[in-house]
């Protein structure tokens, strides 16, 4: 009962509703699909980009690594669509590792949730005389990585062992549902934060959006977030901090200063006609398509009771609204980045 009533108030459909449509209708008679198009841009695209809980065929963090659940899988398909995520931020950002301004002799850094390490290894390279370490909850990183780099296994939802005063600059990117709050991340980070370094947090909202409103409410698209955020309340984890100011005003109350906030409209599929933001577009369709089922295993199954058939035939409705060329859907990418004071 509390479960139908918390999803009704969210504006989120139960899972029946996508298996009462029944599946979705086959593409090949909707004039305004991306098609044949898209599919052979992607299959190009992923070939070109490597003591688990087991759910579904999925594997998941261990539990010894942390106490609380987390909804990513950490198998070689999720990890291949966090990697093309990772491509698209960075064509989003045009190429800049970091927006905070940093030193060039900066000593130690750290990213927080490194996932499969592109980031930190990218980083390492570019400052080569930083040492740089990689924390995440899971040991899925590469072996070979620049001397400069190393990757820890650590929760960041518990006391930080880092020293006072360490880093020059601490990162932390695409951390949707990975906590209960920034309040105490944020001020962990503002203890190990040297005076006068960065911390810069770089995350996306759930919610996809429109400025046509060719996103509606009630269709997948429209759907995702809301199921996502109704998921992420039941179990008290974060999901819209994107969509707030929670993420700023959580920066300011840890003592870092000289906060400022980015905002870019990131699509969700290759319908922009800008070549850049396509490509970007094609990317981050890449990213849901390849694994959607992954992405929303967690969260609709375990948390919302969905079954595997109501996720299977969502999946499909969610890849078919994607491939429409008269969706203009993107998601809302938000880079914040302070200074502890000197």
């Amino acid at each position: 009962m509390s479960n139908s009533v918390d999803e009704a108030s969210s504006g989120a459909l139960l899972g029946a509703h996508w298996t009462q449509q029944g599946p979705p209708a086959d593409d090949t008679d909707v004039d305004s699909t991306l098609g044949d198009e898209i599919e052979s841009s992607t299959a190009s695209l992923s070939s070109s980009i490597l003591n688990y809980r087991n759910i579904n065929g999925r594997t998941y963090h261990s539990h010894a690594a942390m106490d609380e659940e987390y909804w990513a899988p950490n198998d070689p398909k999720h990890l291949e669509a966090l990697d093309i995520f990772y491509h698209a931020i960075d064509m989003m950002l045009e190429g800049k590792l970091h927006q905070a301004p940093l030193s060039q002799n900066i000593e130690n850094a750290v990213d927080i949730g490194t996932g499969s390490g592109l980031w930190a290894i990218d980083f390492a390279d570019l400052y080569t005389n930083c040492t740089v370490i990689g924390t995440d909850i899971s040991p899925v990183q590469p072996s070979w990585v620049p001397p400069n780099l190393l990757f820890e296994i650590d929760d960041a939802t518990k006391e930080w062992t880092f020293r006072d005063d360490y880093f020059d600059y601490i990162h932390m990117q695409l951390l949707n549902g990975a906590f209960d709050s920034l309040t105490h991340i944020y001020s962990q980070a503002f203890r190990c934060c040297k005076p006068g370094g960065w911390l810069e947090h770089i995350d996306v909202s759930v919610m996809v959006k429109s400025d046509d409103g060719s996103v509606k409410e009630n269709s997948p698209l429209g759907q995702y977030g809301k199921l996502f955020e109704t998921a992420g309340n039941r179990v008290n984890r974060m999901s819209r901090s994107a969509d707030f100011t929670t993420m700023e005003d959580a920066m300011k109350e840890a003592g870092f200063q000289n906060i400022t906030v980015k905002k870019f409209k990131m699509p969700v599929s290759p319908w922009h006609s800008d070549k850049r933001m396509k490509d970007i577009g094609l990317y981050a369709y890449a990213t849901m398509t390849t694994d959607v089922e992954g992405i929303i295993q967690f969260m609709f199954g375990n948390i919302l009771g969905w079954s595997q058939q109501e996720i299977i035939v969502y999946a499909a409705y969610l890849r078919r609204q994607l491939r429409r060329k008269d969706v203009h859907g993107y998601y809302t990418l938000k880079v914040v980045y302070g200074q502890k004071p000197q």
